[in-house]
Order: C-alpha cells, then structure tokens, then sequence
C-alpha cells in the first residue's frame, strides 16, 4: 500500500471518488453489497480503501441488471470461500434473456405507435381546426396496446413514478 495513502476514507471522499451520495453508501451497507464502515473514535462512518473500487464493481453491476440483493447473495457466498461463478454466470444469462425479450417488446411497440401515428395523422387531417380529435381515446381501440403485450410494463419504458 502506497504509505502517503489513508488506510480509510471517509464517506464524502468514497462518494466523491465514485460519483454517489453518502446516502447511497448507507445504503449500500445496509444492503451487505459493501462492508460495513468502522467507527472512528468521533462515531463517523470510516470505509476502507478497497471500499470505492467495490462501489464502481456495484454500479457495473446494476447496469448489468443484477439486484442489490443478488449482489449481497453474491459477495455472500465468496466471502464464505464458495466460488459464486457459476451463479453470476447463470445471472446474466437470465438478464440477457430478459433483455431479449424487452427487445421483442419494444420492436412490436414501435410498429405499434407507428401505426398509430399514421391513423391519428389521417383523423387529424380530417379534423376541422380548433375541434377535438379524440385522438387519446382511439387507444381504447387498440388491443396491441395492452400491458401484457406490448405495453410499457413489458417494454420497460414507464414515465409514471
């Protein structure tokens, strides 16, 4: 170790070398996906150096798609000396399915809302200027458009919160 650097970070400079909040490595403790900070002798929060290099393998993690309770089943299994390989594997091999299927989803979705455009283009065409075309309730019409098809829920596209 590089004796000019500290043996612990505090959580402002691990957050700050990782681009996260100190309420993210809260939560990240609390999750088990990085080890619990030490105390120092004032209470504060004390990470190891290791601790950002752990935070940026998280957060590659989860673009991945892994949970953080997959993570922390993960890092559980290697800190107890089991090899987690096959289970990572196994992981991301779900998500690229996963990902596949999205795909499908958005592809169809798409066409979906190409059509729609075209029809509502035809109606707007036809529609006098400064009369309603009631264009949002043409969706009701629109089967294609179910969640369980190609809706957003599939597509993974959702704008409610």
């Amino acid at each position: 170790m590089n004796a000019s650097a500290p043996s612990t970070l505090g959580p402002r400079e691990v957050a700050r070398r990782c681009g996260v909040s100190a309420d993210t490595l809260r939560h990240y403790e609390r999750k088990g996906v990085i080890p619990k900070a030490a105390r120092g002798a004032n209470g504060y929060r004390r990470y190891a150096a290791e601790t950002p290099a752990r935070v940026r393998l998280v957060q590659r993690a989860l673009v991945v798609g892994f949970t953080l309770d997959e993570l922390a089943r993960v890092f559980a299994e290697r800190d107890r000396g089991a090899p987690p390989c096959r289970s990572v594997r196994d992981l991301v091999a779900r998500r690229l399915t996963e990902l596949d299927a999205r795909l499908r989803s958005l592809r169809a979705l798409r066409g979906e809302l190409r059509q729609l455009l075209a029809a509502w283009d035809g109606t707007l065409a036809t529609t006098p200027a400064g009369r309603p075309a009631h264009l949002l309730q043409t969706l009701a019409r629109r089967p294609a458009l179910d969640a369980g098809r190609t809706g957003r829920r599939l597509a993974g596209i959702s704008r409610e919160r």
